[in-house]
């Protein structure tokens, strides 16, 4: 299946949130309450760091389409992106610049080795997040200047998402 066969095909399928890998749909899992909190908590937070710096980005929770390529998909935790808001109906975020994914059980394979190759194949991505809310733990990856992904592992501090100055209390995105 492509992306634009799944798109249709997932809106017709109303229970269950859906996501397609290497052209088949996979159901994403039921959240824990932990999970939905700690995605509240990163949106919460990217939304504020963009409100301080002043720069025209749009922050979006989950439920927003990634196009990888023909056949594959992703519907990352919170993901933030450069430039006007896109039309009310609009399904795809086309340019992501940081990509959120909170880790659950059964997760961490796909999230970690696949997501982790899919959105940096986008030339917009700029950094990658991935949280483990039991780890209390932020792997932060990130594009240097050179096209280095550069990975640094944060549980305390501040995290700064370089070029647009953005800075997060690592402590607001991990709630207790």
């Amino acid at each position: 299946m492509t992306v634009d066969e799944f798109i249709p095909w997932a809106m017709a399928h109303p229970r269950g949130r859906w996501e397609l890998i290497d052209g088949e749909p996979r159901r994403m899992s039921p959240e824990r309450a932990r999970h939905r909190k700690v995605k509240g908590a990163i949106f919460l937070a990217l939304r504020l760091a963009v409100e301080r710096a002043g720069v025209a980005c749009v922050v979006e929770p989950d439920g927003a389409t990634v196009r990888i390529d023909e056949h594959r998909s992703y519907e990352p935790d919170a993901l933030v992106y450069e430039g006007p808001e896109l039309p009310e109906d609009s399904i795809e975020v086309p340019n992501p610049l940081i990509v959120v994914e909170v880790l659950s059980p059964g997760s961490e394979t796909l999230d970690t080795c696949a997501k982790f190759r899919g959105y940096f194949s986008l030339p917009t991505l700029a950094h990658y997040l991935i949280v483990d809310p039991d780890e209390r733990t932020i792997v932060h990856q990130a594009r240097a200047p050179d096209g280095r992904i550069v990975s640094t592992a944060v549980t305390e501090g501040l995290l700064a998402l370089d070029p647009r100055a953005l800075e997060l209390a690592v402590s607001d995105m991990l709630p207790d």
